[in-house]
């Protein structure tokens, strides 16, 4: 299972939810999959660094804790990088890495089925060669907002709404 860890704080702030500091991310794993205990979960994200301020500080906490969180749960993850261009954060560095376990996977016959917890219509082209070596992925998006490209692309796909989410939510 591959979790967009910024598209899901984005999707879940857009419902009013953004406790992800301390999401249970293991149970939303289990409504989604009857091989939970199989499962290898891996959530994505920008490395939020410090300058000192008082911000990036109290951002920079809330990110250590909810890594802490994640492997709590036996969840590994992977960072990206923060860009500031134009006084805003981008992150970087993020979808490649989901990209290439996807194929790594795929093509090291790690897997037969990959859960993505994404709406990046950028991932496109990676699903697709992912299906062509006969690898299922599951697109897991959010009713509010689907991605219709992601939906036409995979050949699964389960659209959560608030009330999906809620019940793992501190």
């Amino acid at each position: 299972m591959i979790i967009d860890g910024s598209n899901l704080y984005y999707k879940l702030k857009d419902l009013k939810m953004v406790k992800l500091v301390d999401y249970d991310y293991r149970g939303l794993v289990r409504s989604l999959s009857d091989k939970d205990a199989k499962l290898k979960i891996k959530y994505y994200i920008g490395a939020i660094r410090t300058d000192g301020s008082k911000k990036s500080l109290k951002m920079f906490g809330k990110q250590r804790r909810l890594l802490a969180n994640l492997k709590k749960q036996k969840i590994d993850y992977s960072l990206g990088y923060l860009l500031k261009s134009d006084g805003k954060y981008h992150e970087k560095g993020v979808d490649v890495q989901m990209v290439v376990d996807m194929l790594k996977g795929a093509y090291k016959d790690k897997y037969d089925q990959t859960i993505l917890i994404s709406s990046d219509s950028d991932l496109m082209p990676a699903i697709e060669a992912v299906q062509e070596v006969g690898r299922e992925v599951v697109y897991v998006g959010f009713k509010h907002q689907p991605s219709y490209a992601l939906l036409k692309t995979c050949k699964k796909s389960t659209l959560l709404e608030k009330k999906d989410l809620e019940e793992f939510s501190a």
